[in-house]
């Protein structure tokens, strides 16, 4: 029984990486935005960086569901 409710406690806790990966994503997308109208000539040399950013932080939030899974069921 206890064992049950430690793996929905661990499932839970680590379903939090999947909040912060959203708010990253807005962070990224947000800073891009405010430096492309501050400075529009170098917007165009900023977006790969934009693009593997956020590659970057939405990976972490699908590792952070795929250790809640496996925490769930195995």
């Amino acid at each position: 029984m206890e064992a049950e409710a430690a793996k929905f406690i661990g499932a839970g806790i680590a379903c939090l990486g999947m909040g912060g990966a959203a708010i990253g994503v807005g962070n990224i997308f947000g800073n891009y935005l405010a430096g492309a109208l501050r400075n529009p000539s170098a917007a165009d040399g900023q977006f790969a960086r934009l693009i593997f950013g956020f590659a970057v932080t939405e990976a972490l939030g699908i590792f952070s569901l795929l250790v809640a899974l496996i925490l769930l069921f195995v």
